[in-house]
């Protein structure tokens, strides 16, 4: 029916659009503009379509609205009314100004820890496009299975109607933490039940509730150098002290943590690729960790991030999976296999510590959410995962070997790749007098991803070197990538 735009009611005017939504615009303006006074009595619904000639029902949805935000109130036998209170008038726009001299905290006002990560900051975070050729920590984007997802996550949805409300546990969604357990002791090693798993969001919040559930402010820690930023920064601003341990072709020294380190309470070790190098720890040193722990009454942090990315046939087991005295504590993660905004990892505590970390937990978000759980314990369960999983390692495989051979046909003079059979990058160590900052500065202004390893040390860089990422583009962009990089350096 079309609609009459004649102010037939207090000058009320319906604007193009749905009628029923212009209903609730046209009416809560005139009672925000004060053109409605409070206590008006609104005509009912009948009498409005007729006033206004359109639909009964449009004025009944645009009155159901405005009676649920609290503009209008009805009284039996009396009809409906503009209500005292107005929603709008209870929210003021006019903020004081605030002096030049108050725009930064004065000193003593925020805590200094915090403000001492500032430096691990990476900026302006809203500009980082994690889709940018050679991207680091990023996994194959592109192929990530959006039609299988959606009808799994349709299919979940259908069957949630009964089970909203029903799945907050802290520890996470059960039967993904079933999935997870089965998935990881098959795959890793990993020596654990179902009831040892929290589900977390992802690595980040892992590394925060271990350092709020077992540390101190002064306690030690040790992080390999170069190590990983994320890592630091958790640790540093819950006041612990991060001991930089010396990385070599074994992964980290665990000798030299010990010797000028001896107190650590925890030591950070990413065993199977560890990062930025992507070495791996070798069995001695594996050993070696495991006793300090034992003697010490020390924890380990065991970062398995990129356990899937391996291009060996044989993986490697869990250091977790060697622990005799339960002093590991496990975490994975699945944005790297899926998509970064996929924020959902795990954590595997011992049995002795699963309350201080259910707790912790508990009083950092009370529980991950439902829906992307039980998608992802559908596609675990279904088999899904360990199909993505082997098509994602045999597309990184081809990435890799299409990136080092543009390498080594490009720019053979200015770097040299550093061999590694894991991961979702590679390091290049640079010739002469290029630095790593001179080739993130070219590249940047390519709209690449490559960063500097200087990025990583605590302090000046042993040696420069860059780290470009490939898992995210196919081999012709990464090419030609690579070619368009040796134009400009």
């Amino acid at each position: 029916m079309k609609k009459n735009t004649a102010p037939l009611f207090q000058e009320l005017f319906l604007a193009n659009g749905v009628i029923k939504e212009q209903v609730y615009y046209a009416l809560r303006n005139a009672i925000v503009e004060g053109r409605l006074a409070s206590g008006t009595k609104i005509p009912s619904s009948r009498a409005l379509s007729e006033m206004m000639s359109i639909s009964r029902n449009s004025v009944i949805a645009g009155y159901d609205r405005l009676l649920d935000e609290g503009y209008i109130l009805t009284r039996k036998g009396a009809g409906t009314f503009v209500t005292q209170n107005i929603p709008d008038r209870s929210i003021s726009n006019d903020y004081p100004k605030m002096r030049p001299e108050d725009e930064l905290p004065s000193e003593g006002q925020v805590n200094a820890d915090i403000a001492a990560v500032h430096d691990l900051w990476p900026g302006d975070y809203e500009g980082r496009e994690p889709n940018r050729l050679f991207a680091i920590g990023v996994g194959c984007t592109d192929l990530f299975p959006h039609t299988l997802w959606g009808k799994l996550l349709g299919r979940v949805w259908r069957q949630s109607r009964h089970q909203l409300g029903s799945h907050t546990s802290p520890c996470g969604f059960h039967p993904l933490r079933k999935a997870v357990c089965h998935y990881i002791k098959t795959t890793r090693g990993v020596n654990c039940s179902e009831d040892q798993i929290i589900i977390v969001n992802g690595i980040q919040q892992a590394l925060n509730i271990t350092a709020r559930a077992l540390l101190s402010k002064g306690n030690e820690v040790w992080l390999d150098d170069p190590g990983y930023k994320g890592a630091r920064g958790v640790f540093m601003s819950t006041g612990v002290i991060v001991r930089p341990v010396q990385v070599d072709n074994e992964g980290m020294n665990v000798q030299y943590g010990i010797t000028h380190f001896p107190h650590a309470k925890l030591a950070y070790v990413v065993p199977s690729d560890q990062y930025p190098l992507s070495g791996t720890l070798s069995s001695s040193r594996r050993l070696e960790l495991l006793e300090w722990a034992k003697l010490n009454r020390a924890w380990i942090f065991e970062d398995d991030y990129n356990s899937e990315f391996r291009y060996a046939e044989r993986s490697l087991q869990a250091l977790q999976g060697l622990d005799q005295h339960q002093r590991v504590i496990y975490a994975g993660t699945f944005s790297k296999m899926m998509y970064p905004e996929f924020r959902l990892g795990f954590l595997v505590v011992p049995p002795g510590l699963k309350e201080q970390f259910v707790v912790t937990k508990y009083f950092s978000d009370i529980g991950t959410s439902y829906l992307e759980q039980a998608v992802l314990a559908s596609f675990i369960e279904d088999g899904h995962y360990a199909s993505h999983v082997r098509r994602i390692r045999k597309a990184c495989y081809e990435r890799r070997a299409a990136l080092v051979n543009a390498i080594q046909y490009y720019l053979a003079d200015k770097m040299t790749v550093q061999p590694s059979d894991s991961g979702v990058h590679i390091v290049c160590w640079l010739h002469n007098t290029l630095t790593g900052k001179d080739v993130e500065e070219k590249a940047r202004m390519l709209g690449m991803g490559i960063q500097s390893l200087s990025h990583y040390y605590h302090g000046e860089a042993a040696r420069q070197g860059v780290m470009i990422g490939f898992a995210n583009h196919p081999p012709a962009a990464i090419v030609d990538g690579i070619r368009r990089l040796a134009q400009v350096i």
